[in-house]
């Protein structure tokens, strides 16, 4: 303990002797430690940001819409509809292992009315499961559909932020009545306003949800819009998608090649692709600032050889007095972590702040929803520590080589 105390003291001291070079030599390091860590926060808030709008859309799901079969197969000509009915959301979950839910819903263009106010939005009837697989969380004081509704056909629906807000300005929407094609309906639940990338029909945030049911009842439609599964496991998405091919080819007979015949998204995989992009960037960005970082460990290299050049009569003393040349090592590679990791803390502590006044500033709909929200997670500061450290050893290891392998004997009779 004894012994690093005066390591710190001699760095000090040094320090003191050359202090615009030791300034300026820090400052590089703080700048290209901010560089890293702004860039990789950034690019991990992207990335963030990305997968929960993505997950929006549908949390680690698979669509499966009917089509039109293009293959010939068993002597049935191509062009046949396949055209999918609510049992098929039963057989899928009751026969495919590596599916733990399915659900059918159907899907039409409305018209909303309340009051004077009229607006067209897409309305969907769907099963209470909708809420986790589709992330329809209500807001305080609301609801999502439940199995009552359903058993009841009732009247009810669960409305977007936005068409709740083109319809009922800033009123309280819960228990107020709007009519859907002239029918009343009653609105339970409000979903918070959330970002979406992936949608179809417009975003959530303009939907407008009833019981499948009710749905039902009121239209009276044979054929479902689509299907939506929820892989047990995400690593079992890609068998899922193989069986419910395979199970609905047998039952509506076409090739389970033909992947026009039954429309399957796969946002499980999708978002696996979406992710390996995501970490290509993030590395890309990584590399650019540690780049940076790069350059000021040249700075430190240089200033730690001019160190060990103005020590070389000390050098000399200490090997003459028995010091090892393990001790001379050490305390030049010592130095130089310390320079780095000085500077590299300060650089930390400056990217924190950018980073917390960035959070500060109110963002608006567009790209800073995306790119207003850098995030400093525990990845991005272990790949900071970790170049510090590289840089820090490799610029002080050469010339801690060169000053652990000096003559003693010239040494001394260094001026």
């Amino acid at each position: 303990m004894y012994y690093i105390f005066m390591l710190i003291k001699e760095f000090i001291e040094d320090i003191r002797q050359q202090k615009i070079r030791a300034f300026l030599t820090m400052f590089a390091i703080t700048w290209g430690t901010l560089a890293v860590i702004l860039l990789m926060a950034f690019g991990e808030g992207i990335s963030f940001r990305m997968k929960e709008s993505f997950l929006n859309a549908g949390d680690s799901i698979i669509r499966i819409y009917g089509g039109q079969t293009t293959l010939k197969y068993q002597g049935l000509p191509i062009g046949r509809r396949v055209n999918l009915v609510k049992h098929d959301a039963e057989i899928l979950q009751e026969s495919i292992p590596e599916v733990s839910v399915a659900v059918p819903s159907y899907g039409t263009h409305v018209r909303l009315r309340y009051g004077d106010q009229i607006v067209s939005t897409f309305m969907e009837g769907v099963q209470p499961e909708f809420e986790f697989l589709r992330r329809f969380y209500p807001a305080a004081g609301g609801r999502f559909l439940n199995s009552r509704d359903i058993q009841e056909k009732k009247r009810v629906v669960f409305l977007g932020s936005i068409i709740t807000r083109e319809l009922l300005g800033n009123e309280d929407p819960i228990g107020k009545t709007i009519e859907i094609n002239g029918l009343p309906f009653k609105i339970v639940g409000v979903m918070p306003k959330k970002m979406q990338t992936s949608m179809n029909n417009g975003p959530d945030d303009r939907r407008a949800i009833i019981p499948f049911s009710t749905f039902e009842a009121i239209f009276g439609w044979r054929h479902i819009r689509m299907i939506t599964a929820k892989p047990r496991t995400n690593d079992e998405s890609k068998r899922a998608e193989f069986e419910i091919r395979r199970v609905m080819s047998k039952k509506y007979k076409f090739d389970p090649k033909d992947e026009r015949a039954l429309s399957i998204w796969n946002f499980v995989e999708f978002q696996k692709i979406q992710d390996k992009v995501f970490l290509g960037i993030n590395i890309f960005l990584g590399v650019i600032g540690t780049m940076s970082l790069a350059i000021a460990g040249v700075g430190v290299a240089n200033i730690m050889a001019v160190v060990a050049k103005e020590r070389t009569h000390e050098i000399g003393i200490k090997r003459a007095v028995g010091a090892k040349k393990s001790h001379i090592l050490f305390q030049f590679i010592f130095e130089s972590l310390l320079i780095a990791f000085t500077g590299g803390l300060a650089g930390i502590l400056v990217s924190v702040g950018v980073v917390k006044l960035i959070w500060s500033i109110p963002i608006q709909p567009g790209p800073m929803e995306f790119l207003g929200r850098p995030i400093i997670s525990a990845a991005v500061m272990t790949v900071s520590v970790s170049v510090l450290a590289f840089i820090g050893l490799f610029a002080g290891l050469f010339p801690a080589k060169k000053a652990a392998n000096v003559d003693p004997i010239e040494a001394l009779r260094y001026e």
